[in-house]
């Protein structure tokens, strides 16, 4: 299961509101986050995310800051309820082309679809050759979160507790600690 955390990681970055455009905030409290991957055999991967108004917005500023400095194109429309993104994206040696649809609301339940096409990119196990991705993440609001949890906390699948304000303080993470 561990070879596809950064898959996941990916898919909830892209999970959370558009920061580029005035949307309102997701609504405070438990979201849940089922990122299903088409083409190859990655099963359905859950998450929950405990979220109140700061996180939010955190996690707003961190993607609009990755967004500037990994991508040469973000492209970003809005049509009613509907979100269309468009960008080409660096991580590394790779390069990433997608579209992304957002659709929904942030009060109960969206739906996130991208087609992205990768170049450079190593093989993942269960995903197709070729560097050609595509994935529906579907968020839908469960109420308030757990007594155990604390905002920014994500329970990935199997278990695996982190937290965004953490992760934030990693090497390499925009506003994270420098390296050394």
């Amino acid at each position: 299961m561990r070879q596809y955390l950064p898959l996941a990681v990916i898919a909830l970055a892209c999970a959370s509101p558009v920061a580029a455009l005035d949307v309102p905030p997701r609504k405070v409290g438990l979201w849940e986050m089922k990122t299903t991957f088409e083409g190859g055999n990655i099963p359905p991967q859950t998450a929950q995310h405990c979220i109140d108004a700061e996180t939010g917005k955190l996690m707003n500023a961190t993607g609009a800051s990755m967004a500037k400095d990994m991508c040469s194109k973000q492209d970003v429309q809005q049509a009613g309820s509907t979100i269309v993104i468009d960008s080409v994206c660096k991580f590394g040696p790779m390069t990433t082309t997608s579209h992304a649809v957002v659709s929904g609301d942030f009060n109960s339940a969206y739906t996130v679809k991208i087609s992205s096409e990768s170049q450079g990119a190593p093989a993942v196990q269960g995903m197709p050759a070729g560097g050609a991705a595509n994935l529906t993440v579907e968020a839908k609001w469960l109420g308030a979160c757990k007594a155990d949890q604390k905002p920014g906390d994500m329970v990935m699948a199997g278990g695996q507790k982190v937290n965004i304000r953490d992760l934030q303080n990693m090497p390499g993470m925009p506003g994270g600690a420098k390296k050394k």
